[in-house]
């Protein structure tokens, strides 16, 4: 059944209690949302800015002095998309983000393709994050650089590892990281800002090309470029679900001071790299030599060099604290396979876990762990989530009407121009370089859900989900064993078979050249006496499952039970002494068939004692 997406009012909040319910031990505070989804949003200080300079580079000292008004612009649009978020939380506590507003107010399609390209984004950041952080330590130490790829799998095994403890107990162990590496950002600009003249000079970068010729083109892809600083942005949103009561006020914290201190860290880098004159370099970071201008090149470099090279490698949380819940909720609208939606214990979405675990590790081996493979992929799926969630809460508003919707309608309507022109730009530029990757991707991804959600619905069809079956009732039934010696397990089976139907047949198959076993086990089964019907059916092929499904076919009760009876090893390593009777009979049943089947585990371990057997001839 599918998942009924209310809307709920941002001025009626949960209320607080003074003891945690049970379940509220494994969710999020504000700083452990910080901390657990913001981390892919924050590393973006390390790659945003120089993503920028790279490209006006190339229109010399005149093109790097537009930093500043890009990362303005790139600031202004984190601002309308961290309101809007914040909005899109009241309206949607469950979760899900751009998939619950898309899906809500503009269709089940639309949600789907906002949903995908989440997907999308969420495992990107996983591998692009795993590999920055794997790439700024083997630029600290070259001679790691043959152990790249080795060195991505263990920081994702490690990462995994803590989010399948739980969602808090992850916010637990990333919250140091992600302070110092906050307060190192934040000391690089405070110290920069008040140093009276530049510490390093650099030479402008010689004028490529004229400005004036290549203008809005160079800064449009110097945006394209920079909004890869924006990917993480709605993580909040979508995770909602994970934090503790009251969870929208909790989570809208999380959002203003998410968006407040992304840009001021952005601001601030991009002032700092305008006042320095820096310029890409092939040895070292734009952010490396602004950590330099501002700090000098001694203990407070390293210390912001390390926290950078820790929380690059930990950014790939974000997705692994907002794809299962994301998942959760399309698994409970019947696009995903159902599995998705099961929690253990902590809470934990394994199978969420597990796919992003899975398809980042793939991700990583196909690009060798070079980050500059992935990043040109970051940013694309997530603005047409962005879009897709703004156009969605312009509706919302228009069908609503609160008060002041106007103004957020106006905010969001605006919201959705900006990204759905930085969609476009962000495609283009990229389409090349990789782009053309996620514009097949995303849409066989929206198939495929499509096709899950077709199959839930022809499955409920045959079910009659929603109608009420008339009353049960009994029907004569037949319980089928097949057995192969008269022995305690052979006992057990049939002591379980006459309690499940009104008739039971015990069925030995053998072959006709086994004439002697056959006819020794005739001898034994009589000698036994069990009161069981014995059918004995020889086949020349030596086959198990066709003539017990031919047998099945021809016998007259409607309801059928087949129980096989197999033993349960003691040890592990013994299961390699079973002859995998049951599961061949098993697999060619539940194709062939429409019987019920019954597998009796006997444990061999088992101290339970048992009614003598008469002595059985061998």
């Amino acid at each position: 059944m599918s998942a009924t997406l209310a809307p709920a009012r941002a001025d009626r909040p949960e209320p607080l209690r003074d003891t945690l319910p049970a379940g509220d031990r494994h969710r999020l505070t504000v700083p452990g949302g910080l901390a657990a989804l913001s981390l892919d949003a924050m590393a973006s200080v390390a790659y945003g800015p120089e993503a920028i300079v790279l490209v006006l580079a190339a229109g010399g000292g005149a093109g790097l002095g537009f930093t500043l008004p890009v990362t303005l612009t790139i600031a202004g649009l984190l601002a309308v998309l961290t309101f809007s978020y914040r909005q899109v939380i009241a309206a949607f506590p469950q979760g899900g983000g751009a998939y619950g507003v898309a899906r809500t107010h503009l269709g089940p399609r639309a949600g789907l393709v906002a949903g995908a390209s989440l997907i999308i984004d969420y495992v990107l950041n996983v591998a692009v994050s795993v590999a920055a952080g794997v790439a700024a330590l083997t630029s600290a130490f070259p001679g790691l650089l043959p152990y790249t790829v080795w060195l991505c799998l263990a920081v994702l095994a490690l990462v995994t590892g803590i989010n399948l403890r739980g969602v808090a107990s992850g916010a637990r162990a990333f919250m140091i990281p992600t302070v110092i590496y906050v307060g190192a950002i934040l000391l690089v600009v405070v110290a920069g800002l008040l140093r009276g003249a530049p510490a390093v000079a650099v030479a402008p970068h010689a004028q490529a090309q004229s400005l004036q010729t290549v203008g809005v083109l160079l800064l449009l892809k110097a945006f394209a470029n920079g909004c890869a600083s924006l990917t993480g942005v709605e993580a909040i949103a979508n995770a909602v679900p994970s934090f503790r009561r009251p969870r929208v006020r909790r989570a809208q914290r999380a959002e203003i001071a998410l968006g407040g201190l992304l840009a001021v860290m952005l601001i601030g880098i991009a002032v700092l790299i305008e006042k320095f004159s820096i310029a890409p370099s092939g040895g070292m970071t734009v952010l490396a030599q602004v950590t330099q201008a501002s700090l000098g090149h001694g203990a407070l470099f390293y210390l912001v060099q390390f926290s950078t090279v820790v929380l690059l490698a930990l950014a790939a949380n974000t997705s692994f604290g907002g794809l299962p819940v994301l998942a959760d909720l399309l698994a409970r609208d019947n696009n995903l396979p159902h599995l998705f939606a099961l929690r253990a214990d902590r809470q934990v979405h394994r199978y969420g876990i597990a796919f992003l675990a899975v398809t980042g590790a793939i991700l990583l081996v196909a690009a060798r762990g070079e980050m500059n493979l992935l990043v040109p992929l970051f940013a694309i799926g997530v603005f047409v989530g962005f879009t897709l969630s703004q156009a969605g809460m312009v509706r919302h508003w228009l069908t609503e009407r609160p008060s002041g919707w106007r103004w957020r309608a106006a905010l969001n309507g605006f919201g959705a121009l900006l990204t759905f022109v930085a969609a476009v730009v962000v495609t283009v530029s990229k389409f090349t370089e990789g782009g053309w990757l996620i514009a097949i991707t995303l849409p066989l991804l929206v198939v495929g859900m499509l096709w899950v959600n077709r199959s839930y619905a022809r499955i409920g069809e045959r079910l009659e989900i929603g109608r009420t079956p008339p009353p049960p009732r009994p029907r004569r039934s037949l319980v089928v064993v097949p057995i192969h010696a008269v022995n305690r397990l052979t006992r057990d089976a049939l002591s379980a078979a006459l309690s499940l139907g009104d008739r039971v047949v015990a069925v030995n198959i053998t072959h006709p050249e086994d004439e002697k076993t056959a006819r020794l086990f005739v001898e034994d089964w009589e000698r036994w006496q069990p009161d069981v019907e014995l059918v004995q059916i020889f086949d020349a092929h030596r086959r198990l499952d066709t003539p017990l499904v031919t047998y099945l076919r021809s016998v007259p009760e409607p309801h059928v039970f087949v129980l096989i009876a197999e033993i349960e090893p003691e040890h592990a390593w013994q299961r390699l002494l079973q002859n995998q009777r049951g599961v061949v009979l098993a697999r060619a049943l539940r194709h062939r068939t429409d019987a019920v089947v019954c597998r009796m585990r006997f444990r061999v371990g088992s101290h339970a004692t048992a009614a003598p057997l008469p002595p059985v001839r061998r």
